[in-house]
């Protein structure tokens, strides 16, 4: 089972940048997009449902922002939009996509970075969505957690850590909730499992040459249960083509449902 999660910065300019026929390529079982930036009536009959591909989505309210989606093959069981908290599901956070006793879920964690309002957010969020995970973990279900967390969880993971411990994203609080996540739920980030000390990043500013220079963050993450974690045989991250500031983050798990 392939799973990649990216983040498209805008599934419109995504596009362009020839996203999907990428994404055809690759032949997964389920790609998980977040930061859609678009409302159902923007999204083109090839966005929705990619030649072989089920689309679902939850949007945000507002236009141009936030939103999140899930491309499966087989067609889902259910799908949950939303975690049931008003706030959060206007800007259109997470989607959940259930197969027999598995669920993936789509996942765009707020950002801070633009000032103490939004951080504000963040931390609410961080708050209400722990108890969620507990659930998810309780729940006997094999569970995959996908997308932009918007945390980068240790020095490994961002290339300028010193100059970024009091700015959002890599705050001493965030970081900690995120050990909370692997340690105490018992959740597991399958990336850092396969490479324990490889120094990698999804995430790059687009001030000065970040891109170019390598000064990136790994803020999306395939988190997931013990038991699926374990059947993770090998993860990629796709940096050949450029089509958002993420890049992809691919997953290959030996598992069928």
């Amino acid at each position: 089972m392939k799973i990649i999660t990216a983040n498209l910065n805008g599934i419109r300019s995504a596009t362009s940048k020839g996203f999907l026929p990428w994404m055809l390529a690759q032949q997964a079982d389920i790609v998980c997009v977040q930061e859609l930036k678009a409302q159902a009536a923007d999204m083109t009959p090839d966005m929705l449902a990619p030649s072989g591909y089920h689309g679902c989505f939850h949007y945000a309210e507002k236009k141009g922002y936030s939103g999140v989606g899930i491309y499966t093959r087989r067609k889902p069981d259910a799908v949950i939009g939303g975690l049931g908290i008003a706030e959060f599901d206007a800007e259109g956070r997470y989607l959940e996509a259930q197969f027999g006793q598995l669920s993936i879920v789509s996942l765009y964690l707020p950002s801070g970075s633009s000032g103490e309002e939004r951080q504000a957010v963040k931390f609410r969020f961080m708050a209400a969505f722990m108890p969620h995970l507990k659930q998810l973990h309780a729940s006997g279900r094999e569970v995959i957690l996908c997308g932009d967390w918007n945390i980068a969880h240790k020095e490994i993971d961002l290339k300028n850590w010193r100059g970024n411990r009091k700015n959002s994203g890599f705050l001493p609080e965030e970081r900690a909730w995120l050990t909370q996540v692997f340690d105490e739920v018992g959740l597991v980030d399958v990336f850092r499992q396969l490479h324990p000390e490889l120094a990698a990043y999804t995430w790059w500013s687009n001030r000065g040459q970040a891109w170019a220079k390598n000064v990136g963050w790994r803020i999306d993450y395939q988190i997931a249960t013990p038991g699926i974690a374990q059947t993770a045989r090998s993860t990629g991250i796709y940096k050949e083509q450029r089509f958002s500031d993420h890049a992809p983050l691919t997953v290959d798990y030996d598992y069928t449902e």
